[in-house]
């Protein structure tokens, strides 16, 4: 590992720390493995500085092999290309055991306190209107994560209130579901930035989303949802802390989330542009998955709907 990744590696490390501890986390377990995998990686070797001989004629010159070593000059090696950063290690979640109804609103309540005064990307801080913290029943079984808030859900402070909210309520009330049954939260709390435009979002950096990534977390261990459903690739890439890929490649095969399983599929924003009746059934065949994973009961016509999509 070269020099300059292994700085990369400790101050995203000591990014991720800070975060925790602005959370309130005031420790962080760590698996065998992660310690196995940290001992593997070892500081960057300086070049120790080169021993000039002295130009004063010694009465007795060392002829032993270690002067004869450090007279030789070092031999120079360049740098080679930067190493990909690795990913620091991630906390351990559910560590303690679950909480009753009245601790879950307690914490949520707290954790949303701490949201709602968080500073650490002065950017977004700078434009956005309001926090959206998230929403829903803190006992849901299921758990849908956006990426982050639109222009709509930054006025109002409150997660999929614009057309796409209003396509992922409908896709629930044909599960039989209502919002106040689920949780719905994003990776990024706060709108991102759009400096120079009226109107218009963007996908959040992996940096944003790093940095955000603890209160989502903390939302999930608080909640304990049986099933997670991720909207988008960007809801994927927040929550594994890595780039998925294509949607259309990994969409209806389950994930994993420290234990909890993900269902990936279209963002609901996603099936409204494109108005595909195919992606429409994928998204649909999406949440009989679910429903067939939680032991909800699915009717002949909801296993009928879009059966006719090409």
């Amino acid at each position: 590992m070269t020099r300059e990744a292994y700085r990369r590696l400790l101050d995203a490390t000591l990014l991720h720390l800070e975060g925790l501890k602005d959370l309130g986390v005031t420790h962080v377990p760590v698996r065998p493995e992660s310690l196995a995998a940290l001992q593997s990686v070892s500081p960057p070797r300086t070049t120790p500085p080169q021993r000039t001989q002295s130009t004063t004629p010694s009465a007795t010159p060392s002829t032993t092999p270690s002067a004869a070593r450090a007279a030789r000059p070092a031999p120079t090696v360049e740098d080679p290309a930067p190493e990909p950063l690795p990913v620091p290690p991630r906390p351990t979640l559910f560590v303690s055991p679950p909480l009753s109804l009245g601790e879950r609103i307690a914490a949520l309540a707290a954790l949303k306190t701490r949201a709602l005064a968080c500073t650490r990307c002065p950017a977004l801080v700078a434009s956005r209107k309001h926090v959206v913290f998230g929403t829903g029943n803190p006992q849901a079984q299921i758990l849908f994560v956006g990426e982050a808030p639109g222009a709509e859900e930054d006025q109002l402070g409150q997660p999929f209130v614009g057309a796409a909210g209003e396509l992922l309520t409908r896709i629930l009330t044909a599960m039989e579901l209502g919002r106040d049954q689920v949780y719905i939260a994003n990776v990024l709390k706060c709108r991102p930035d759009t400096p120079g435009q009226l109107s218009g979002n963007r996908k959040p950096t992996h940096a944003e989303m790093g940095t955000c990534l603890p209160y989502l977390q903390e939302q999930i261990e608080i909640i304990r949802p049986a099933v997670l459903v991720a909207l988008g690739g960007s809801a994927i890439e927040g929550l594994l802390g890595r780039s998925p890929g294509y949607v259309t490649q990994i969409r209806g095969k389950w994930l994993d989330f420290h234990g909890i399983p993900i269902m990936p599929t279209f963002h609901p924003a996603y099936l409204l542009r494109t108005q595909s009746a195919l992606d429409k059934r994928r998204v649909w065949e999406d949440m009989l998955a679910v429903m067939e994973r939680l032991g909800l009961p699915v009717s002949a016509r909801q296993r009928g709907y879009f059966s006719k999509a090409a």
